[in-house]
């Protein structure tokens, strides 16, 4: 024989129950079978409020009522072809129930017993309809009241079981019983002085169990709307999986952690008769579903789930007057028993100054009062402190027998936890080590849920979620390049990368779900006015894990937000240099919000574009070397102005070609007055441990005094026309000598420099063509023959690449 469970959902639409009937129906062929149903989806709690309204004396209970017998009427209509007797029946039960609500409106009364015998009405006349549906197909089923087996204390909204009277009930009923199907209702019962009474909120799984175990069946099998229990909720983590094998203390386990396919009280009478549970769906009978009994061997992933129930208030009671006091514990939790108050997670000090409690938040200030009543004598001498209360908080659970057998779980857990900024309250973890508890912030489940899914069920592949400002040539580069990588990543490095924000400096659009990479402009379009404070803000709230800021601007008050993105543990790759260039102070306070908050500062871009000089220099810092001195040019628009720019040639054109192509910052004066060659010097000179400001870097000028003092770019050009006899001497003066211009920058025993100057063809920078740049590090290890980066130094392409490199380590 088997016991079969069908719960809220599946016998929550007509559709739905015919999928429940040929179910039953198919098994029923092979061996007799037991059924509990619970009451339509959602009726238990449309019974409760109309209950709640009554007792409030608001007569739109009414309402609810009418909306219940409505329901009702109308699946039994349906399911049974409109036979009136089953309809007659139906209608009385409506009848009954109305007058219950009644008495309730009527006496502003609620108590749990009353409470019972509401409840209680889902489970009747559901049965009943389902029971009359198998007849009207002509399968050979009877209905069966539960209460009539299942007897309980009095202990009213969630019984205690009497199993001796309710297992020789069953026993002695089925034994009796010819029908093939027996339908009977879920969670309600009776006590022994015959009043209806229920086993707790989700209590048809419980009633499925206990008949199973009384009749020693070889199966017992819960069907909802999910293919069995999930390594995670799967609505809140999209990559979690159906687990397919699981003792029944791991699912006990993740079932009193909010993982709602199974009522935790539903394994005990399993387990002790050793007979397997599954976890089936409805709407998809043929999947595997997940089996909870013994478990053979140990092998494979120690984790078997990640769950956990939100609401959560922490209650810590401490004081001086607690250590060394035997008795504390037992009143305490002597007087929350009392209440009726679940404790659901315990933390105490070794030094027993202090105990903490997790409660249901909707607990917290009953629990709070009784507490303090209890130690009012206490508080009164000031040996114990009044209760401390924090509410908006959740926990988060990592299941697995065998965890206690692998070394370094929970390290790795709280390790992957504070990377993505998620603060813990309070630990808990038992001797045996098949859970480990963490107390965090609400606002953090998700987060932390996909942090951990990510370590412990994906193979440890990360996801890097990107929030991106500044999409003009560069940013549009760097999110194509991303589009047509995200597959190789995804196979070779176990990356995947997604961009849930996008900026310029019109519009801005940020998404809980990623960016279709192939139309963002429309999409980025169709978002609201750009704004740097609310973007910054949008994505700190939206709260993802492995979240990266990406600047692709020149614009001083987007640098000026990193700090904050730091704080919050999003990372910053930055290609704008006003933050790393920018004082001192700021870019060293950035560098320590880096490390204090374990999110990565990186901006290879900002000295040459995709080439990995920071990137060389740290390694070389890191790894014990001493830079003496750089010699670079480092500014790939100049050396494309210089290299194109001839004798006799006009160099307007060469630089307003340069700004065309894209070599430029918008505004050329950047380039060609210095500043951006000084601030990439003045980060390599930081890098390597100096301590500048832009102002120490001498700056040698080749523009005129007119080119300087220019009002806006389209004026600067103007002057270069002016002044284009100067610009024809210096060229004419280095080709008469042999020699060719490159803008060189350089780092000499704590002084660097920045200036134009000709060189001969013995110097490594005379053969530089195009827009490369080249970087010489002379350090204790190199004192002779420099290490040499070179490559191209400009260009959106690269630029991007860079940008993206950056990304990539962050891995």
């Amino acid at each position: 024989m088997r016991v079969l469970k069908f719960g809220g959902t599946s016998v929550g639409s007509v559709e739905n129950i015919e999928k429940t009937i040929a179910i039953v129906a198919n098994q029923a062929a092979q061996s007799p079978v037991a059924v509990v149903v619970s009451a339509l989806g959602g009726v238990t709690d449309l019974l409760l409020r109309a209950g709640a309204l009554a007792a409030k004396k608001e007569e739109s209970y009414k309402d609810i009522l009418k909306e219940i017998s409505q329901k009702h009427i109308s699946f039994t209509d349906t399911l049974t072809g409109g036979d009136q007797e089953i309809l007659k029946a139906i209608t009385l039960q409506m009848s009954h129930l109305e007058d219950l609500l009644k008495g309730i409106y009527l006496i502003n009364e609620l108590s749990p017993k009353t409470l019972d015998k509401l409840a209680a009405y889902g489970e009747l006349t559901s049965s009943y309809i389902i029971a009359a549906a198998f007849k009207h197909k002509s399968i050979d089923a009877s209905l069966k009241d539960s209460r009539e087996l299942i007897i309980t204390d009095a202990n009213h909204t969630k019984a205690g079981v009497l199993y001796e009277i309710t297992n020789q009930n069953i026993t002695t009923y089925f034994a009796e019983k010819k029908a093939k199907i027996t339908v009977l209702g879920g969670f309600i019962a009776r006590t022994e002085a015959g009043d209806t009474s229920t086993l707790g909120r989700g209590g048809s799984d419980f009633t499925a169990a206990i008949i199973a175990a009384a009749l020693d069946v070889e199966q017992l099998e819960i069907w909802t709307d999910v293919s069995g229990m999930f390594s995670a909720n799967p609505k809140l983590v999209k990559q979690a999986k159906p687990i397919r094998d699981i003792s029944y203390h791991e699912a006990m386990e993740l079932s009193h952690f909010g993982a709602k396919v199974l009522y935790p009280p539903t394994i005990v009478p399993a387990l002790s008769k050793n007979i397997p549970i599954y976890i089936k769906n409805t709407m998809a009978p043929d999947e595997a579903g997940t089996r909870i009994g013994e478990q053979e061997g140990s092998n494979g992933n120690p984790i078997k789930g990640i769950s956990h129930i939100s609401d959560v208030a922490l209650l810590t009671l401490e004081g001086a007057g607690m250590v060394g006091i035997s008795g504390i514990s037992k009143r305490l939790f002597e007087v929350l028993s009392l209440q009726q108050i679940n404790v659901i997670l315990i933390t105490q000090a070794s030094s027993e100054h202090s105990i903490c409690i997790g409660v249901m938040e909707a607990d917290a200030l009953r629990a709070k009062t009784a507490i303090e009543t209890e130690f009012a004598y206490e508080l009164s001498l000031r040996k114990i402190d009044p209760v401390i209360v924090e509410t908006s908080l959740a926990i988060i659970a990592l299941v697995g027998e065998s965890m206690k057998s692998h070394q370094g779980i929970s390290g790795k857990m709280f390790s992957t936890l504070g990377k993505n900024n998620v603060n813990i309250r309070a630990i808990a973890q038992g001797a045996s080590e098949k859970n480990i508890s963490a107390v965090i912030a609400e606002k953090d489940v998700k987060k932390a849920l996909n942090s951990l899914h990510e370590v412990f069920f994906e193979g440890n592949r990360k996801q890097i979620n990107l929030f991106v400002t500044g999409v003009g040539n560069v940013g549009a580069k760097l999110l194509e390049q991303i589009n047509n990588q995200k597959q190789y990543l995804k196979e070779h490095l176990n990356l995947n990368i997604r961009v849930l924000g996008l900026s310029n400096s019109r519009k801005m659009l940020v998404s809980q779900d990623p960016i279709d990479l192939n139309n963002w402009e429309a999409q980025l379009d169709g978002g609201e006015k750009a704004d740097i404070l609310r973007f910054r803000e949008s994505v700190i709230n939206l709260n993802q894990r492995n979240s990266v800021f990406v600047d692709i601007t020149a614009n001083e008050p987007v640098a000026m937000a990193y700090e904050e993105y730091l704080r919050n543990s999003i990372a910053v790759v930055a290609c704008n240099k006003i933050a790393a260039a920018g004082k001192q102070e700021y870019y060293a306070n950035l560098k320590r919000l880096s490390r204090k908050y374990n999110a990565p500062f990186k901006f290879e871009t900002n000295v040459g574009a995709g080439l990995p000089i920071i990137d060389t220099l740290q390694n070389l810092i890191a790894s014990g070397d001493r830079i003496t001195k750089v010699q670079a040019v480092l500014s790939g628009s100049l050396n494309f102005v210089f290299n194109n720019f001839k004798s006799g040639g006009s160099f307007y054109d060469v630089v307003q070609q340069a700004k065309e192509e894209g070599y430029t910052e918008p505004d050329p004066r950047i380039d060609l007055s210095g500043v951006d060659v000084a601030r990439k010097i003045l980060i390599l000179a930081r890098e390597s441990g100096l301590e500048l400001e832009l102002e120490d870097i001498v700056n040698t000028p080749f523009l005129t005094k007119n080119n300087l003092e220019s009002t806006d770019v389209p004026h600067f050009f103007e002057t270069l026309k002016e002044d284009a006899a100067h610009f024809e001497k210096l060229v004419a003066d280095a080709t008469a000598d042999g020699k060719r211009l490159k803008y060189v920058a350089q780092l000499d025993n704590g002084k660097a420099s920045v200036g134009l100057q000709s060189v001969g063809s013995d110097s490594p920078f005379y053969n530089l063509e195009g827009s490369d740049n080249i970087v010489l590090f002379y350090t204790a290890r190199y004192p002779e023959q420099p290490l040499i980066v070179k490559g191209a130094g400009a260009g959106g392409d690269v630029t991007a690449s860079g940008l993206f490199s950056d990304i990539i380590r962050l891995r």
